[in-house]
């Protein structure tokens, strides 16, 4: 299970290594041979001398043009002594395998990412014997997806795009769109995406907006995240905080989708006390275009 947002930022491209190279050629604008195969790697670099070096996620590309080793650091904050480090790793990397090392940064900070992106050279000024170009991906070149057309096109895009700007006024649009995206995969994968970017959410309101819309989607209930958001309701008071969290829950994607609540509506939401029937709700408020669209098509069925 994904814990933090430094690992899901590089885990995502162990999980779909096609995205990496899609980055590189559609954000970056590289002209990076088309992969026709990957293989994962040991990320360990540390030679018989006790000099520990690792990098977050290594990728072995095959092309027509040769080989390339992709190089994949997630970055929360300036460090200066990666200055030292991705240099030593890119040399070591070439002399073990002899093939091109390529470095990829990616960050979920403007500042971090322009500080990633200096160059950084080694020897003589104006001459330097090394110099060292990171590709960096981050808030200012990482498209934001918040229409559902172009997040079903390329989904995990669109899970990069929650990952890097999941916070501020966007949100709402971005993670929406993403669950439409996301209903388009097979279970397994898409769980594992829902949890990459839960674990990139730094903003509790965009965590818990994002933990409302998957809770609509069955297949987040084999997750373990699910137990997690299962193990809150029990805390809550079983019955009594499912309740709870299904009022609770219809109502927040309302407000995050921008549709009025009327008072009426609000009313029949926070006075019902049949679980299943809220759980409907929750999921209908993702697609209706007026809050009493929640109560359509329930004449002959239970009521609040």
């Amino acid at each position: 299970m994904v814990g933090s947002s430094h690992e899901a930022l590089h885990r995502i491209f162990q999980k779909d290594p096609a995205l990496l190279t899609h980055a590189l050629q559609q954000v970056l604008h590289i002209p990076f041979p088309e992969p026709h195969d990957f293989a994962a790697m040991n990320v360990d670099l540390t030679e018989i001398e006790p000099v520990e070096r690792r990098v977050d996620t290594l990728l072995r590309a095959e092309t027509d043009e040769g080989p390339y080793l992709l190089v994949v650091e997630s970055q929360g904050k300036p460090d200066e002594r990666k200055r030292g480090s991705w240099p030593y790793c890119l040399s070591y990397l070439y002399e073990k395998y002899r093939c091109a090392p390529v470095l990829i940064v990616v960050t979920q900070s403007s500042a971090t990412a322009r500080w990633a992106a200096r160059p950084i050279h080694l020897g003589v000024p104006g001459a330097p014997s090394l110099t060292v170009r990171p590709f960096v991906l981050g808030p200012d070149n990482v498209p934001v997806i918040a229409d559902e057309r172009e997040a079903v096109r390329d989904p995990a895009l669109a899970v990069l795009s929650a990952m890097t700007h999941g916070r501020g006024p966007k949100a709402a649009g971005i993670l929406e769109s993403l669950v439409a995206a996301l209903k388009t995969l097979d279970a397994d994968t898409a769980a594992v995406f829902v949890q990459f970017v839960d674990s990139c959410l730094a903003d509790p309101q965009a965590q818990q907006m994002w933990r409302d819309l998957v809770t609509t989607m069955q297949y987040f209930w084999r997750h373990p995240l699910a137990e997690e958001v299962r193990e809150q309701g029990r805390e809550e008071g079983r019955e009594e905080g499912r309740v709870k969290k299904g009022v609770e829950m219809t109502l927040n994607i309302l407000q995050w989708r921008g549709i009025p609540v009327p008072d009426a509506v609000r009313s029949r939401v926070e006075t019902c006390t049949d679980e299943q029937l809220l759980e409907r709700w929750a999921r209908r408020a993702m697609d209706v275009n007026n809050a009493e669209g929640l109560f359509d098509d329930e004449g002959s069925g239970r009521r609040c």
